[in-house]
């Protein structure tokens, strides 16, 4: 007969309480033990709601993340303003770097035999893999904006030769002049093909990434109305 108080129960790990269950039906003590069964279900059940609700916050702070990316580029492209579009970039790399460190958290915790969930897991595993390709493309998008396309980058005199203080030598007009044009036009559509790629890449990756939160939406749902 296993002679446990509520105190010491309470100290097991919910794979620990489930075996003294399992030993109590065992023994006879098949309504207390369905009991405790009991508790142990529904307190599993909140913690993976609490958990998935966690998870969803955090999301959300990578949404806001992101807008204040999207915003801090902007500026950055009419002002000019490096110094504060770095420190915009530090801030925001740390943020995303407290969130996934959460989120691999959380996926350690669901591959836990107290929850035993690995469908969950796979499931975050699956949204960082997309942030991750997300946030790749994304800088990929900005250096590619702050580059310009070819043809249109403003061109260094810095090589040129001055021969009076308002006329020189401008050493681009032999480029200007005989350099094939299709090169120039090739170098364009290399620059646009890469840019459509990265935005398209961007939007699969928000596309997956938001289907996988509406898998976790139904979960917590169905843990809800439990």
């Amino acid at each position: 007969m296993i002679l446990l108080g509520m105190e010491d129960f309470e100290k097991l790990t919910l794979a620990e309480r489930e075996e003294v269950i399992l030993m109590e039906d065992s023994e006879g003590g098949g309504d207390r033990g369905a009991t405790k069964k009991l508790e142990i279900q529904n307190k599993k059940s909140s913690e993976i709601l609490l958990l998935l609700r966690q998870f969803l916050h955090i999301q959300q702070r990578r949404a806001i993340a992101y807008a204040k990316l999207k915003r801090g580029f902007g500026e950055y492209l009419l002002s000019g303003g490096e110094l504060a579009y770095q420190q915009l970039c530090s801030q925001i790399t740390t943020e995303f770097n407290d969130c996934s460190k959460q989120i691999l958290e959380m996926e350690s915790l669901f591959l836990n035999s107290d929850f035993d969930r690995v469908d969950l897991a796979q499931l975050l595993r699956a949204v960082q893999t997309h942030e991750k390709q997300k946030l790749h493309l994304t800088a990929t998008i900005q250096v590619l904006k702050k580059a310009g396309r070819p043809s249109e980058r403003l061109v260094s005199h810095e090589n040129c030769k001055f021969k009076r203080p308002m006329e020189h030598e401008c050493v681009h007009v032999h480029e200007i002049t005989e350099a094939a044009g299709t090169e120039e036009a090739e170098a364009d559509a290399e620059y646009d093909n890469a840019l459509k790629e990265a935005i398209r890449g961007v939007q699969d990756a928000v596309t997956a990434i938001n289907e996988h939160l509406e898998v976790v939406r139904y979960e917590i749902a169905a843990l809800e109305s439990e």
